[in-house]
């Protein structure tokens, strides 16, 4: 992927990785790391490669609002999109398509090549999460899902560019939890190959139903408007900032501009999960995290408000099937 300020300065963000993915039957992962400091902006960039599956995750801080990106003749891919902060607008002067990839969303792309504009928020901090397949990788995992990869799947089949995008749709716990799991990922060498694999065809499959479940949903909504579903991200973002202190329904719904009864709802409607079941469920996933990283049971436990070792552990041991004690070990 070439990136350019409008001025013929150009910079290659590393797209070129996609044309040495490691050759089918081998076990190893290929991974780098680069930063880039231009004129546009900042970027820092992980790429991990492993046969038929590409993974690139990172921080982007743009100093203008558009910059150019021009892609050719690289090998043909399906991009699962995921927005952890921030977002933008892609516009491709080839196809005359537009894409609008908003925070805490996610989309499913198939772009043969592009030359255009992204359009940010200037000196906004914006975090995304990529996994590529290749074509006919994708193609064997997506053929027969459901109906609605079957009809991605049939553009691809003509080479044309395809979009499974509803506006609105938020990452769920469990894209979040897998993500982190790719991003946290400790296992060496085949291990590691057959683990990011796995929690790669994990997302497909969390994307499939999410799109399935969009496309057939009733039109009924207790959203009834942006501010509604504004009202809905904002608590999300509050429980995550105060994952340790959470404050009450009543109050949450208070502090959001909301109801209960459109905080419960809405919640559920967005997300697939209660309110608190959102929040033991991130809660969780970063007592995992913290453990692997060496950090005593207790000192986990208190720290993520947990009333007693006891309730932690019962509550680890319900979600991951294991206890805190045995994961360290």
């Amino acid at each position: 992927m070439m990136v350019g300020d409008g001025k013929g300065n150009w910079q290659d963000l590393g797209g070129n990785f996609l044309e040495v993915l490691p050759a089918a039957g081998c076990t190893s992962v290929t991974e780098q790391y680069k930063a880039f400091n231009f004129a546009s902006g900042d970027v820092q960039m992980h790429y991990l490669a492993l046969p038929g599956i590409y993974i690139i995750y990172g921080d982007i801080t743009l100093f203008r609002e558009h910059l150019r990106v021009q892609r050719y003749d690289a090998p043909d891919t399906v991009e699962l999109h995921f927005s952890l902060s921030g977002g933008c607008t892609v516009e491709d002067f080839v196809s005359g398509h537009r894409f609008t990839f908003t925070d805490s969303c996610h989309s499913m792309t198939f772009m043969p090549e592009i030359d255009g504009t992204v359009n940010y928020q200037p000196y906004q901090a914006n975090k995304m999460f990529e996994v590529h397949f290749t074509l006919s990788d994708f193609t064997s995992l997506a053929t027969g899902v459901n109906g609605t990869l079957e009809r991605f799947v049939e553009s691809l089949q003509r080479k044309r560019i395809a979009c499974l995008h509803e506006p609105g749709l938020p990452i769920t716990a469990a894209m979040h939890a897998c993500i982190r799991d790719i991003m946290h990922c400790s296992f060496k060498g085949a291990y590691k190959h057959l683990f990011l694999q796995a929690k790669s065809i994990e997302l497909l499959s969390l994307q499939a139903e999410a799109f399935e479940r969009a496309t057939h949903q009733q039109p009924s909504s207790v959203l009834r408007s942006a501010y509604d579903r504004d009202c809905i991200m904002q608590a999300k973002e509050y429980l995550l900032q105060h994952m340790h202190q959470p404050p009450s329904l009543q109050d949450l719904a208070t502090i959001v501009g909301t109801n209960v009864f459109k905080l419960k709802n809405g919640f559920k409607e967005l997300f697939d999960n209660t309110v608190f079941g959102y929040l033991n469920d991130v809660k969780l996933g970063h007592a995992k995290e913290l453990l692997l990283s060496g950090q005593p049971i207790k000192e986990v436990s208190d720290q993520l408000g947990y009333s007693s070792v006891q309730h932690f552990g019962s509550a680890f041991r319900k979600k991951f099937g294991t206890t805190p004690g045995k994961l360290r070990s």
